[in-house]
């Protein structure tokens, strides 16, 4: 059953290999005619084009490297010392578990109650039935709820939020097309190092050599 399949395209090229009785698979790239790049490669060997405190910053960058018709697929968004982040809101117990549960269940079951009462044959069943949906999504939420609070065991008594956060984003580009990049968001200078060694300076920078007065 082992059989290998070639995908020619304009420009690409690549092969499949599977494996029985488990299926093993590779694929191979190549950049052609149509501007594709090896998403096998890794990406954080690219040289630097721009660092930013916030993600924000980055997306923008590259939004603006895609509305000057860029080809983005040469670009890529680095989370550099990325750590986890989780705030504690409160305290959690019973009745916040409970009233969490009903606010969740509620919304699902008025969900649930409005298509069903959009697709019922009944004139005038539409109201009926979201309330109905309303309640009982209610009961069940609460009932789930606790369980699911009961089932912590008192080991997590709070709420909490996590986020992903880095302590700076850098925008690698492949070298061949970073110098178009730099021109259109408008950076000087040449960029050598890649997104695992570069600086930790704040804010957009380029690695280009000190200017001389």
């Amino acid at each position: 059953n082992d059989h290998t399949t070639k995908i020619t395209p304009d420009g690409l090229w690549g092969w499949v290999v599977g494996l029985s009785p488990g299926v093993v698979a590779r694929v191979g790239f190549m950049s052609g005619s149509l501007g594709r790049v090896n998403p096998l490669a890794d990406v954080t060997k690219r040289p630097v084009l721009a660092s930013y405190e916030n993600y924000l910053e980055a997306q923008k960058a590259v939004d603006t490297l895609s509305d000057n018709h860029f080809p983005v697929q040469n670009v890529a968004i680095v989370g550099v010392d990325v750590r986890i982040v989780e705030a504690v809101l409160g305290r959690m117990s019973w009745g916040r578990a409970a009233t969490s549960g009903l606010l969740s269940g509620a919304w699902f079951g008025l969900l649930i109650g409005l298509l069903i009462g959009l697709f019922s044959s009944t004139t005038g069943s539409l109201l009926p039935i979201m309330v109905l949906g309303l309640l009982y999504g209610a009961a069940f939420g609460i009932v789930w709820g606790l369980i699911g609070y009961a089932f912590t065991g008192g080991r997590r008594d709070f709420v909490s939020r996590q986020q992903l956060l880095a302590q700076r984003y850098d925008v690698l580009c492949e070298a061949g097309v970073i110098g178009d990049a730099r021109a259109i968001l408008g950076l000087g200078g040449a960029s050598t190092g890649s997104g695992l060694d570069a600086g930790t300076d704040d804010g957009p920078r380029t690695d280009g050599p000190p200017a001389t007065a």
